[in-house]
């Protein structure tokens, strides 16, 4: 066992920093508009390649320094494009300028809004190898050091403690930390470790039939071995299958002396084929979104005769009792409605009369169509969330739902109501006046009253949703994650006819992409890169995730539930209308919030492709078509579990 234990580390050790490795990415990030990220990238490719100029190409391979790598620039005021560049970054490179723009000897002198903004966002996606360059310093060799201690000292509680500062004015300072940097073994977060993964380095399409084509995905497998029989994730596109695996001769050879080090587009489009991985039909992953509900699951004896005289019995004793009681309400839920003579005796009956109140089950959940998917970029992922309205669902938040026929006052209107209603419920959390036009009994039917929200039972099976049928569920979720885990260990250790090592370079032909999706890749993989991602079993199938989210202290506009948001969980990112509900550890209900509110963690429920923990999530607000979305929320994956019960609960005032 420790043997095996130490071959995989070495194994691993090798795949990351080896000579044999996928180039390393490096990712060269400005902190504030001031530092010149382009001449950093210019010096280390001449270095790199040995060359004085050139173009930046996908990857290069330097002899010298028995390293390969891929430079990227992280466009300053693009966070997206820096959101996607430092998810596969092997080293995020910080570039600070000596030349700030604020007050000197302060954090804000060298880093910018943007760059506090990027540099939380690093933070909560999880940050790999990172070392902060220092640029235009003094010549004055006295003046040089005096304002690198005080750069240090100023910007140093913004980075882990093991990141270093370099100098970075001159080739020499550049040739030093090279030589430094090629002995590091990076370090890379560990949601980036559980699955194979691919940057583009180059995509293309071939068209197979009207609306459809194969996508054409070339670059160095990372991370894992990836299976032809595997699903794959593309960023921004969806879960597809396989056509097959095309085995590549390695363009950036360290072992191989080439005319120049550069990969150039012509050996790219030439590459030669080694081998070709054709999958199996018998063993091939299956595309399966929704669970497809048997009609006749539900089906139940006819009754015997004896059942029959109860059921009269029954039904005539309620007839003499009559009680009022909302339509489609169950016997469970009948149960629960308090009569007056419940009330009135109900005052000492608990101690917690600080959980007194009323909560009512959440509405129905289903899924968007495909016109409520919206673009950002490109295609969304397939699943997003929409919740339906609950029966005391303000007009704002009516309106708010669909508000492209508002006009400007209109939707100022209802941003300013929500902003009311925001303090009222920070202030005020479940307090609800009393109706005065109808009466409370007939307007608040579907609550139940419950003597404790902590200890009073709810069964989690009642009167699910019709979605519900359609969504995936596990008996025991961690014990199938363990299993997931341990099958794709042995996927693989298995047949090299089936799998692909780690650090080949290689073409996948993902089949069946949408023509107009992979013609939006084509445009956007020159602008930042085009990631697809190895599934494990069952991360296609939709089900109901559990986030931990905090808001984003930059973002200062209320988050309402059921509102539009843009989540990046992993490498996926798709549009949902979370629910949000308190972050609650001593009982198994959870009561629903009507805002995230800021300063706190609340947990947000989503329909959502199953996603195995640990998973970042950074969550963006749109703001229209003409305008990027901003930044709203930051978190992580807690848990999938559809029988979570969520509450709504009111306090009666007035």
């Amino acid at each position: 066992m420790r043997e095996q234990k130490r071959a995989t580390i070495l194994k691993e050790k090798r795949a990351s920093s080896g000579t044999a490795s996928a180039p390393r990415v490096i990712v060269l990030f400005g902190l504030s508009a001031s530092a010149n990220v382009s001449s950093v990238a210019q010096g280390l490719l001449s270095l790199l390649s040995n060359e004085s100029n050139g173009n930046p190409l996908p990857a290069v391979a330097s002899s010298e320094y028995r390293l390969r790598a891929t430079v990227l620039e992280a466009p300053h005021g693009d966070l997206i494009a820096c959101l996607e560049m430092a998810k596969i970054a092997d080293l995020i490179i910080f570039v600070a300028s000596a030349n700030g723009s604020s007050e000197k000897g302060s954090s804000n002198y060298y880093i910018d809004e943007f760059g506090s903004q990027c540099l939380s966002v690093f933070r909560s996606l999880g940050l790999p190898s990172s070392a902060v360059f220092l640029r235009d310093l003094p010549s004055d060799l006295k003046k040089r050091n005096e304002l690198k201690k005080t750069c240090i000292s100023s910007i140093s509680s913004e980075f882990p403690e093991d990141c270093k500062f370099y100098p970075a004015d001159t080739k020499d300072d550049l040739h030093k930390f090279m030589f430094l940097f090629k002995e590091q073994r990076p370090i890379i977060p560990h949601w980036r470790t559980q699955r194979p993964y691919i940057m583009a380095q180059k995509v293309d399409m071939v068209a197979d039939g009207p609306g459809k084509c194969t996508l054409l995905v070339t670059g160095y497998i990372r991370a894992r071995n990836l299976s032809v029989n595997q699903l794959v994730h593309v960023s921004g596109a969806g879960d597809f299958q396989l056509g097959k695996i095309e085995l590549l001769k390695d363009p950036c050879s360290l072992n191989v002396k080439k005319e120049g080090d550069f990969m150039d587009a012509d050996e790219a489009n030439d590459s030669q084929v080694i081998r070709t991985l054709i999958p199996d039909p018998m063993k091939q992953e299956p595309l399966l979104v929704e669970n497809i509900p048997d009609p006749l699951e539900g089906e139940q004896t006819w009754p015997t005769e004896a059942e029959m005289a109860e059921a009269d019995r029954v039904h005539k004793e309620k007839k003499q009792k009559k009680r009022s009681l909302p339509r489609g309400t169950s016997e469970y839920q009948a149960a629960w409605i308090v009569d007056d003579s419940d009330v009135s005796g109900s005052d000492s009956d608990d101690e917690d009369d600080s959980d007194n109140g009323m909560v009512v089950d959440e509405g129905e959940q289903g899924f968007t169509n495909a016109a409520d998917r919206r673009k950002f970029g490109l295609e969304d992922d397939q699943a997003s969330l929409k919740l339906r309205d609950s029966d005391d669902e303000t007009e704002a938040e009516s309106m708010m739902m669909d508000n492209e026929n508002l006009t400007k006052e209109q939707i100022e209107e209802d941003i300013r109501k929500i902003k009311e209603e925001h303090a009222e419920d920070e202030e005020y959390p479940d307090e609800v006046d009393a109706p005065v036009d109808v009466p409370a009994r007939k307007r608040f039917a579907k609550y139940r009253g419950l003597k404790s929200f902590r200890t009073s039972s709810w069964d989690p099976k009642e009167s699910l949703p019709p979605e519900y049928a359609r969504i995936f569920a596990f008996d025991n979720f961690n014990r199938t994650q363990k299993h997931v885990l341990k099958k794709a260990l042995d996927m693989e250790q298995g047949s090299a006819d089936e799998c692909v090592p780690a650090t080949s370079y290689v073409t996948l032909h993902i089949r069946d992409v949408p023509a107009h999706i992979a013609s939006n890749l084509c445009m956007v993989a020159n602008k930042m890169p085009v990631i697809a991602c190895g599934l494990l079993q069952h991360e296609s199938k939709i089900s109901v995730l559990h986030f931990r989210v905090k808001k984003h202290e930059t973002y200062t506009e209320p988050i309402k539930a059921k509102e539009e948001l843009i989540f990046h969980v992993g490498f996926r990112q798709f549009v949902t209308r979370p629910t949000f509900a308190a972050d609650n550890f001593s009982s198994d209900k959870h009561k629903m919030e009507r805002f995230l509110h800021a300063g706190r963690f609340s947990i947000a429920s989503v329909y959502a492709p199953i996603s195995f923990p640990p998973l970042p999530l950074i969550a963006f607000k749109s703001r229209g078509d003409s305008l990027p979305p901003v930044l709203a929320a930051v978190g992580s994956l807690k848990s999938i579990n559809p029988d979570k019960i969520i509450l709504k609960k009111i306090i009666l005032t007035g």
